[in-house]
């Protein structure tokens, strides 16, 4: 009788502790299921640079004091990388290849002769500035919840990485993309798919 009320016990525990692996896991799926997602908003070279580097210039989170100057210039090249691609543009030249360029007042720059493409056409708008704002801001949910990023710089908030990394990319990527409902995105920059890919797709 003694052997079954254990046998019993011991079933219910390894449910309850099954359940509870469940849900952490469902939990952490949810959590980088939103990252990846905001990701998708970020060029890929940036993202390919600092997930590629961090853990190399943050000695996986065990930081000193040269890892953390050596993070925080990294964050910022990639910070000003993310804005910087919202200012490009591309477009298919006449020669039939890829031409990239900067967007201006007056259209990209430089602006090598193209009789296909009217370059004007490519100037600066409001919509550049807001879609860098965004960038920049997605980066930065991106970068500062970073495992490596957190144990560098504030290991004492890791308790609450969590529960952020949970509540800010689903509110981050809904504001994206009510903001790129009113701004739509026409750009193919540098670290986006190109006009040329866009064409064949």
């Amino acid at each position: 009788m003694g052997e079954t009320i254990k046998s019993s016990g011991s079933g219910k525990s390894s449910k309850s502790s099954g359940s509870g692996k469940s849900t952490r896991l469902s939990i952490s799926d949810k959590a980088f299921t939103g990252v990846g997602n905001l990701i998708k908003l970020l060029p890929t070279g940036t993202v390919f640079l600092f997930q590629f580097l961090n853990p190399v210039v943050t000695n996986n989170g065990h930081c000193y004091t040269i890892n953390k100057y050596l993070t925080g210039i990294l964050l910022g090249i990639c910070g000003f990388s993310c804005c910087f691609s919202s200012f490009t543009d591309s477009y298919l030249g006449s020669d039939g290849m890829t031409h990239y360029g900067v967007a201006t007042k007056n259209g990209l720059w430089p602006s090598p002769d193209s009789e296909s493409v009217n370059l004007s056409a490519y100037k600066l708008r409001v919509g550049d500035f807001v879609h860098a704002f965004l960038s920049l801001i997605v980066f930065a949910v991106v970068a500062l919840l970073d495992s490596n990023t957190v144990d560098c710089f504030y290991p004492s908030f890791e308790s609450t990485e969590k529960l952020l990394l949970m509540v800010l990319p689903p509110v981050i990527g809904a504001i994206s993309s009510t903001v790129f409902m009113m701004f739509p995105n026409k750009r193919h920059g540098i670290g986006y798919p190109s006009s040329e890919t866009q064409q064949e797709s």
